[in-house]
């Protein structure tokens, strides 16, 4: 008896490995450094036009942000971060780069959200905040953040005008998030 039950368990446990397996391939990692950067196209929170990854390492390198959106409420620790981002503008302006803020979440009342979260902070030349309804953009990127109350890992890339991922870092917490001191060391 408790031969064929060892039998069975380990045929179903052999017959799912292939699924599994499936599971993991499909999986999408986030960009590790020298990875070339995925292209993406996503609205300006201000609702006037789009922005592109390649579009803006065209022109520069770009320090690609990706808060936590709305995850039912204003982040904090998002609005602390972007804070000190924009303290350090002119030293990121002399290091030449765009920074590119990336706010995903549900995408009913996602503009209106984003425009509450920029609404404090005037964000300097050189930065833009953009939108990623229903985390097209999170999910492509590997980073959505898939439990309640959530929507994406907070993370910070630098990519080069080459579209490879110089400095990446993924934080699987609300804290642990990349600094601007970082990515300005990362930039030289």
């Amino acid at each position: 008896m408790i031969g064929s039950f060892c039998h069975a368990a380990l045929a179903i446990a052999l017959l799912s490995f292939p699924a599994l397996v499936l599971a993991v391939e499909k999986s999408v990692l986030p960009p590790a450094v020298g990875d070339t950067a995925k292209n993406f196209e996503l609205p300006l929170a201000t609702g006037e036009g789009k922005a592109s990854l390649h579009g803006l390492t065209a022109r520069s390198r770009v320090v690609l942000i990706v808060l936590r959106g709305w995850p039912g409420y204003q982040c904090p620790i998002c609005t602390k971060q972007v804070a000190e981002f924009i303290a350090e503008a002119d030293a990121l302006r002399s290091a030449g780069v765009q920074v590119l803020l990336v706010y995903p979440g549900p995408a009913e009342k996602l503009k209106q959200h984003a425009a509450e979260f920029a609404g404090a902070k005037n964000l300097p030349e050189g930065f833009t905040l953009v939108l990623d309804p229903d985390y097209a953009f999170t999910n492509a990127y590997g980073l959505r953040w898939n439990a309640a109350k959530e929507t994406a890992y907070p993370s910070a890339f630098v990519v080069d005008q080459k579209n490879v991922v110089c400095f990446a870092k993924v934080s699987k917490s609300h804290g642990g998030r990349a600094t601007s001191t970082e990515v300005l060391a990362a930039l030289k």
